[in-house]
């Protein structure tokens, strides 16, 4: 008898309920817990037990090669949780003195995955390496996003011992945000890495490799009673001084011009409830303390994505994640101030934020052949406000943007967005949102359909963004534009031997609009894991064709590869990818030929010291023309030293320099035959938490010349002060 469509949703929704691991009881501490590596203190006495694990990395949910023990527990202010990591040769532990959040699968570390609310869809994960150096990431399934720009307090302790290496967790319930109902229940997962010959990662629960989730897949701690639902709040006030030399005029190659810029500022945030945020900011210092590793537009057609990383923007950021990136909070340049407000209600939850922004940067003006950018310098008012009601694993929301121009001129964007998950290897989203932009309305939907398999998987996406959809406060980079795209690949997994798993896949993406083709680009794809992390692959892009801007329609085919490992522990890791073919000079409208490749390496030669050493070129020749030949070669080369003298305190010295060679006479519109810029920098910070730091630097920057002279351009001295208050 055959089912009807809401049994088969009724049984898919039961299927997830079952899913659930079956919740256990989170025993309240006994004694005290001092965090200082040793888990023989009262409190861990009676404390809740994992001692079975599951190594799903490299192998199925098997066995793992090391043994684990981990335990938690909890008292009136905070969640312990502590984890003996036993090793048969602690001399090979891989344990590098290296910055915060870069504590990552090269390296022995343990992360404790919290999901306050025990829903399974959102947790705090929170990474320790045995020197003791963090990292924290904020993971969604609903997006798939393990996101390292969110900080969060927490403390740690680490030991290394003659059995191995022991971490001990205090989470302050105040970085967590539960239910205010009582008993409450907690989501909990601890994930430990091992890098040896073979990266094997092991879970306190099962993670199949038939799934799409991760947080889903945690312990169910219940019984938790009598958490504080008292309010807390954090101020962190900071002043910066900085003084710049400049050329006393356009002429000048000398830095006889000084200014000095001085700054204060406070963040705020409130937590009047478990379940509610609110963060004020006023004159934030938006200064980023690293640059950008610099990469090569000079023959790109869209807009390069830059991840934000500033704290006021960080809270309550999965709410973003939505299937169109209409959330892009780097548009907003220099606020003189912003609020924002997240919290949650029952199955629903919501943030809403609005700032002043005094302007500057650029603004991303989409079409359907390329993006191009305008400067924003005007000030604007900007406000976002999101919504997200979740049933069972699925969910339905609502955005709305809005950015209003003084002197006249607004873009507002308003659609609801959904997320269906109909089994555990299936996931089905969707968004549609209108646009007014000055009177001019469009609108942008999208819809994908994931299916993964541990054998295989597939996934179909379509994208219908209208001519005239702008989203100023997102990242679009292309409208006017229809696509499909269709991709399916084929896993096998080697139970021995060098190999970890092999893969097949194949891609395909076709886009067009109201004139017809705009691209089409198909692969296929062969790839391999093996032992030290090594993945290789190897792409074959037949036949790739464009639509350029006076009409013509060129193809190109090319090859893609990509090798990646971690060697060792000192050469813990190695990346080289690039492509080669046929290429098109999109500038000029014109076949060529080609290539573009990387190479990057980390190099630690004691546990203190890291080097990092990155090379990018890219080269282009023209043909079919009455001067083929040589058009450009652009080269990027950055070497990043950096000096751990403890899990809290660094020396940094980074240097970059950018090189465009380029042959004048071939280009249909004049350019200088070279352009590029030198930037370097030194840095010592010390950070007692993510808020609470020291940073004082210094920067030099040049820029070449037509000569291709290094002339200088500005340098700079300057500290930063900023101490976290918590009440």
């Amino acid at each position: 008898m055959r089912k009807t469509l809401a049994a088969v949703l009724l049984s898919a929704l039961s299927s997830f309920a079952q899913a659930q691991t079956q919740q256990l009881t989170l025993p309240r501490a006994q004694g005290p817990i001092t965090l200082d590596g040793d888990l023989s203190d009262a409190g861990w006495k009676g404390a809740f037990v994992i001692d079975k694990w599951f190594e799903y990395y490299k192998s199925d949910n098997t066995e793992p090669p090391m043994k684990t023990i981990a335990y938690a527990t909890y008292d009136d202010r905070n969640l312990y949780i502590g984890i003996d990591c036993r090793d048969d040769d602690p001399s090979k532990i891989r344990a590098p003195l290296v910055e915060r959040d870069q504590v990552f699968g090269d390296q022995d570390n343990v992360g404790v995955f919290v999901d306050a609310r025990g829903e399974g869809k959102v947790a705090l994960e929170l990474r320790v390496n045995p020197r003791n150096v963090q990292g924290d990431a904020l993971d969604n399934d609903a997006s798939g996003s393990e996101d390292f720009s969110p900080d969060f307090f927490y403390d740690t302790a680490t030991k290394i011992t003659a059995t191995g290496w022991v971490a001990e967790y205090r989470i302050p319930l105040s970085t967590l945000r539960y239910k205010e109902s009582d008993p409450k229940t907690f989501g909990i997962n601890v994930i430990r890495t091992w890098p040896r010959q073979f990266r094997y990662s092991a879970s306190a629960v099962p993670i199949p490799k038939n799934t799409n989730c991760l947080v889903c897949h945690e312990l169910l701690l219940g019984g938790i009673t009598n958490l504080p639902n008292s309010q807390h709040l954090i101020a962190t006030p900071y002043v910066t001084s900085q003084s710049t030399a400049t050329p006393a005029d356009a002429t000048s190659t000398t830095l006889g011009h000084h200014d000095l810029d001085n700054n204060a500022g406070i963040d705020v945030k409130w937590s009047p409830t478990t379940d509610t945020a609110i963060d004020a900011t006023l004159n934030p210092d938006f200064s980023q303390i690293e640059s950008d590793v610099a990469q090569i537009t000079t023959n790109q057609r869209f807009a390069i994505f830059i991840r934000e990383k500033r704290p006021f923007f960080l809270e309550g950021t999965d709410l973003f994640d939505t299937p169109i990136q209409a959330v892009y909070t780097r548009t907003i340049t220099s606020p003189r101030w912003g609020l924002r407000a997240t919290g949650k209600s029952g199955s629903t939850e919501w943030t809403t934020l609005v700032a002043d922004d005094r302007g500057g940067g650029s603004i991303v003006i989409p079409t359907s052949l390329g993006s191009f950018t305008e400067d924003q310098d005007v000030e604007s008012i900007a406000g976002i406000a999101r919504v997200r009601h979740e049933i069972g694993r699925s969910a339905i929301g609502a955005l709305t943007t809005i950015r209003e121009y003084r002197g006249g001129g607004h873009n507002r964007l308003l659609g609801p967005d959904f997320e269906w998950r109909p089994t555990e290897i299936d996931q089905v989203v969707g968004q549609y949102l209108y646009s007014d932009t000055d009177s001019v309305t469009s609108h942008a939907a999208r819809a994908a359909w994931f299916h993964s398999k541990r054998e295989y998987d597939w996934n179909v996406q379509l994208n219908d963004f209208g001519k005239g959809f702008r989203a100023d406060n997102g990242f679009v980079p292309q409208t006017g534009i229809r696509e499909e795209i269709a991709s399916t690949g084929k896993n096998w997994w080697p139970e021995k031997g060098f190999f970890t798993n092999y893969r097949v896949a194949a891609r395909g993406d076709h886009v067009s609009d109201d004139e017809g083709l705009v691209s089409q680009e198909q692969y296929l794809e062969g790839s391999f894991r093996a032992t030290h992390n090594l993945l290789a692959l190897l792409q074959l892009h037949p036949g790739a064709r464009y639509r350029l801007d006076n009409g013509q329609t060129l193809s190109e085919t090319y090859w893609t590869w990509l090798y990646s490992a971690n060697p060792s522990r000192m050469w813990s890791n190695i990346t080289f990818q690039g492509d080669v073919g046929e290429a098109i000079d999109f500038a000029n409208s014109r076949p060529g030929r080609g290539y573009d490749t990387s190479i990057d390496s980390i190099f630690r030669p004691t546990p203190h010291l890291q080097t990092e050493l990155l090379y990018n070129r890219q080269e282009l020749s023209v043909r079919n023309t009455n001067n083929p030949g040589h058009l450009f070669t652009a080269e990027v080369s950055r070497v990043r030293l950096v000096y751990s003298f403890t899990a809290n305190s660094l020396l940094r010295l980074i240097g970059q320099y950018v090189d465009i060679t380029r042959v004048p006479e071939r280009y249909k519109f004049p350019v200088p035959k070279h352009d590029g810029s030198f930037s370097g920098s030194l840095l010592y910070s010390y950070r007692l938490n993510w808020q609470t730091v020291l940073f004082v630097g210094y920067g030099d920057d040049r820029i070449l010349n037509e000569r291709a002279d290094l002339v200088r351009a500005d340098r700079s001295l300057f500290v930063k002060i900023a101490y976290a208050i918590q009440r």
